[in-house]
């Protein structure tokens, strides 16, 4: 493949490429040199399941590693600690070295689901950072000023409306940035929020001798609500190890609208294959449940198997279009001691909500159901000596078996 396709590729759904004539350039070097790029993107480990908004840009390291290219990903174990303020409101709560250790070793085996092993190397920015001096941190903060640093849409909001922003953040996109630096990144790749810290990048590696990184940023996945970027805080996604069938009814439940930025961001069809589609929905040729349909089938294929992307197929047709029982529903019994028990606090028990409040707003929305039966007081109680099939939403099941004690 030449250059020119090479590019086209690496580049595609990007929404920032700083600058695709110096990508180019760093490519046909990289082809005569026969030594490929050293490609780099920072995850700090602040949860510790991946989710489909971060294949976004994992793909693209893919992408990167198929023409030959090698990836750096990094776990910020060390910024971690300190917690990214891209994007954010106030002041992020650190994490702990434990809690930042224990998902960061999440992370290391959930990310070979997508990339390739023996083109992946795993760094710790602790392992560079922890040997850092005091003389020599200093030295790092002189690089950037306060004004610099202010010029960031999210301290410039912070500061204008007097709410805090600590010491601490002011140095984090320069811990960033001197990743960059030691790892002598030839490109970065990261989410449009992490623009400015990608381009700090850039100049440090400018100050410290180096030729500067491409930038390339990629867009922000919105969450299964159509509107605020995909989050797990947010318990708007959809993790990449959760269970096929859970991803299947997850995936059908997005908008019809939403169905085709996922398409866009997530599918490895040809973009003009995706306009096809497009048009085939809008001029009634083709149902968008069938094609949000192939989606999931796809994406639980990439990360389960095909198989079982097909199984989930079924059981969801089974469950929700001719509204049967799933094949499998978790059995549980529960020993009390009094012979009857509120509702809405079995469901907490038994984790089908995670509060006895949050119980009560489902069935008052009329999302409960005991035995197929819709419940619609908040008073219910359950007797002792009987079995109960629970459902919550369209996707939730148990079978409780109430026993006394």
């Amino acid at each position: 493949m030449d250059i020119k396709q090479e590019l086209s590729i690496l580049t595609r759904s990007a929404v920032d490429v700083i600058s695709i004539e110096e990508l180019e350039k760093k490519l046909i070097e990289s082809q005569k040199k026969n030594r490929p790029l050293r490609v780099k993107a920072g995850f700090d480990p602040t949860a510790p399941d991946i989710h489909l908004g971060h294949t976004v840009l994992i793909e693209k390291l893919r992408q990167f590693q198929e023409f030959g290219h090698e990836v750096y990903f990094l776990v910020g174990d060390f910024t971690g600690m300190i917690g990214d303020p891209s994007g954010r409101s106030e002041t992020r709560r650190p994490l702990s070295k434990e809690e930042v250790l224990a998902n960061a070793e999440t992370y290391k085996k959930q990310i070979f689901k997508i990339l390739d092993p023996r083109k992946t190397k795993i760094v710790f920015n602790s392992s560079w950072m922890e040997k850092m001096t005091a003389t020599e941190l200093i030295k790092l903060c002189s690089h950037y000023t306060v004004a610099r640093m202010l010029e960031r849409d999210d301290f410039q909001k912070r500061f204008s409306t007097g709410k805090s922003i600590s010491i601490h953040e002011f140095i984090y996109p320069l811990i960033q940035g001197y990743d960059s630096v030691v790892l002598n990144a030839d490109v970065e790749i990261g989410g449009t929020d992490q623009i400015f810290n990608l381009l700090v990048g850039r100049e440090l590696q400018r100050d410290f001798h180096q030729e500067p990184q491409v930038v390339i940023t990629m867009p922000l996945l919105e969450g299964l609500d159509g509107v605020q970027k995909m989050s797990k805080s947010l318990n708007n996604y959809i993790g990449i190890t959760e269970s096929p069938k859970e991803m299947f009814g997850k995936i059908m439940s997005i908008s019809d609208e939403l169905m085709f930025r996922y398409y866009e961001l997530l599918s490895t069809l040809d973009p003009k294959e995706i306009e096809k589609i497009k048009e085939g929905v809008k001029e009634g040729r083709l149902h968008p449940k069938d094609i949000k349909k192939k989606l999931a089938i796809e994406i639980i294929s990439r990360f389960h198997s095909p198989s079982e992307a097909i199984q989930a197929a079924e059981e969801f047709e089974r469950v929700f279009k001719y509204k049967e029982e799933p094949e499998e529903i978790e059995e549980i019994d529960i020993y009390l001691s009094q012979k009857k028990i509120w509702l809405p606090k079995l469901l907490q028990l038994v984790g089908l909500t995670q509060s006895s409040s949050e119980a009560k707003r489902i069935i008052q929305q009329g999302g409960v159901r005991v035995n197929r039966q819709r419940v619609s007081s908040l008073e219910m109680e359950l007797s002792t000596g009987n079995t109960y099939l629970l459902q919550v939403g369209k996707r939730r099941f148990k079978r409780v078996h109430l026993l006394q004690k």
